[in-house]
């Protein structure tokens, strides 16, 4: 694999003249809560006081009898739970203070499409043992490596299950959380994805993802990490103006000592080149616009554009065990409404979130002055993104609707939506309702030249 070596991350050369780290995680006896009153994962065990959120008993591990070959759509493992109730703009002020105000907006938006049908709560969440292993051992290594640009003592599970330090130092932890989130070892995903417009008309784009997480590889550990965190490679089947074409992403941990090495191929030109500029708000041509670079996965990328709060936990209606609107037994057209993703079809629960706020620096450029993040505290997964523009305007809402795969096992996402406001379009990325399979997991690391660019051209063609 072509890849610059520059240094590692755990290194103590490179750690002392970093500068800025904070001291490394937290006391051994604030770990042992992961064992007692939180969950493996940092999150709190017990339900709340009102008993509309559950306390976690382990989450959902063991797929029920109906899943039967892996690929296969998910069953939904509880088929018979109904509508509690319909959040609507009839009631919406009812519900407010348990809704982002991204949710709010589009409630008014679309007052007879958008709705927020609620279930009882279930947290599915959790992770295999030697993942829950790791986070016990990264609460009192890891740690924070200039201005959050990195991280170091930590490998093969959340780095920060118990947040600590000042506003800034938590929200750089929360994100780094969502960053290097447990998803697999290795993941293949054939999917569609959609610019819808106003008349409710769009066209697919067919795609094939394969991602491999470097920071979870079985067979590594911290050093032997080499500043990567995952490689990632996509290529489109369909439409014909685009088919043919790849792309290859080298993501670092640290972006700001080491940038994102990037590639692409043309099947047209039937070359690979470079493609330097394949981050922060640069638009992703086959979202028409609608998604940034950055967007991507709710948030990916370097921080450093922005400055970070930490807002603190609500407990809000977010997208979760979305198993219906991964259905195979639906049809894309029945899932993309002229304005929202069809509603009935949705699940939303009640539970705990981190609250993280990014306001763009005076000095930095991107087309979100700020971005508000409500992060699920179980499987620290960004379910719910508002953008605001540079008139301090809500702009754009992203929304990832939760699932449980309880083949990885863990919460992951089945559906992306991305909500532009002013425009009154959507885009929807991950459609594999039509396509013969989901998600494929493998639990090994692919041979180290697959994920090189001289293996781009064979994918792209």
């Amino acid at each position: 694999m072509i890849r610059k070596t520059k240094w590692l991350l755990g290194g103590a050369v490179i750690l002392s003249l970093m500068g800025n780290l904070a001291q490394a995680g937290v006391s051994p006896a604030e770990a042992a809560r992961l064992k007692t009153d939180l969950t493996p994962f940092g999150s709190i065990r017990a339900g709340n006081q009102a008993g509309t959120i559950p306390a976690w008993t382990g989450g959902l591990s063991t797929p029920p009898k109906s899943y039967t070959h892996e690929g296969q759509h998910l069953p939904n493992p509880f088929p018979d739970d109904k509508v509690l109730f319909t959040i609507t703009a009839k009631n919406v002020d009812l519900y407010k203070d348990h809704l982002s105000k991204g949710v709010v907006a589009l409630i008014k938006q679309y007052p007879t499409t958008f709705k927020v049908p609620v279930y009882q709560s279930r947290r599915t969440h959790t992770v295999p043992k030697w993942v829950m292993d790791n986070i016990y051992k990264n609460a009192t290594n890891a740690n924070l490596v200039g201005d959050g640009a990195g991280i170091s003592g930590a490998y093969g599970g959340y780095p920060f299950p118990i947040l600590y330090g000042d506003s800034e130092h938590k929200a750089w932890e929360a994100m780094w959380n969502h960053l290097t989130r447990w998803r697999g070892v290795f993941v293949t995903h054939r999917f569609s994805e959609a610019a819808v417009q106003q008349n409710g008309d769009y066209s697919l784009v067919e795609s094939e993802n394969q991602v491999f997480f470097n920071f979870y590889n079985p067979k590594g550990n911290e050093g032997t990490l080499d500043n990567l965190l995952f490689d990632y490679i996509a290529f489109t089947n369909s439409p014909p103006r685009l088919a043919g074409s790849a792309v290859l992403i080298h993501e670092p941990i640290n972006q700001i000592k080491e940038p994102r090495q990037a590639w692409g191929y043309n099947a047209g030109q039937r070359r690979v080149r470079r493609a330097p500029s394949l981050a922060y708000d640069s638009p992703i041509a086959t979202s028409d616009n609608l998604r940034t670079a950055d967007d991507t996965d709710m948030f990916n990328g370097a921080m450093d554009r922005y400055n970070w709060k930490y807002l603190g936990t609500r407990e809000i209606y977010i997208p979760y065990n979305n198993y219906d609107l991964a259905s195979d037994k639906l049809k894309y057209k029945q899932i993309l409404g002229a304005s929202n993703v069809t509603s009935k079809y949705t699940r939303w629960e009640l539970h705990r979130v981190h609250v993280v706020e990014a306001d763009l620096k005076p000095s930095a450029r991107h087309i979100y002055k700020k971005r508000v993040f409500y992060i699920d505290a179980d499987s620290w997964g960004i379910a719910l993104v508002d953008q605001y523009d540079n008139h301090d305007e809500l702009w754009r809402v992203s929304m990832a609707f939760l699932t449980d795969l309880y083949d990885m096992p863990g919460v992951w996402t089945s559906l992306n939506a991305y909500y532009d406001l002013q425009a009154h379009r959507y885009y929807v990325h991950g459609l594999d309702n039509e396509e013969p399979s989901t998600y494929v997991f493998e639990n090994k690391a692919p041979d180290p030249r697959y994920f090189s660019p001289f293996s781009l051209r064979r994918f792209g063609r």
